[in-house]
């Protein structure tokens, strides 16, 4: 079993590139920056020497790998596991009123429909929530 250890990227080795398997990062020579040979993508060296970042002007949001040792593992946007708990929050407490203000209501017919519309915007939320996590 290969280690999950994160390690520094050295500016002077070869490594697989993270998009095609069958591509080579070689150093682009006065950078801290790599170039591959098959895709053609260069990829910056960020954080300390611990991640490379992908620049491309097609793809929206940056991507970014950690070097393992053995494999590239993605590197994961703290501002994402920042605001997820936050995110989780929120869903509940919107739960949490819509089904309190729906068991106030007076009218018995009128609470099954309310029920089921808090549950269904329930629902849709959670599915956005996961949506937007599998960026």
């Amino acid at each position: 079993m290969h280690s999950q250890k994160v390690q520094k990227i050295d500016l002077n080795s070869e490594y697989p590139c993270p998009c095609r398997r069958r591509g080579r990062l070689t150093p682009i020579a006065l950078t801290e920056a790599f170039g591959c040979n098959r895709c053609q993508q260069i990829f910056v060296v960020q954080e300390n020497g611990y991640v490379i970042e992908q620049l491309s002007t097609t793809y929206p949001y940056k991507r970014a790998w950690r070097w393992t040792g053995h494999q590239w593992n993605i590197a994961h946007s703290t501002l994402t596991r920042g605001y997820f708990p936050l995110t989780l929050v929120i869903i509940f407490g919107l739960v949490f009123l819509l089904l309190l203000t729906t068991l106030q209501s007076p009218l018995s017919a009128s609470v099954t429909f309310r029920v089921i519309a808090a549950l269904v915007l329930s629902m849709m939320l959670v599915l956005m929530l996961w949506l937007a996590c599998r960026r």
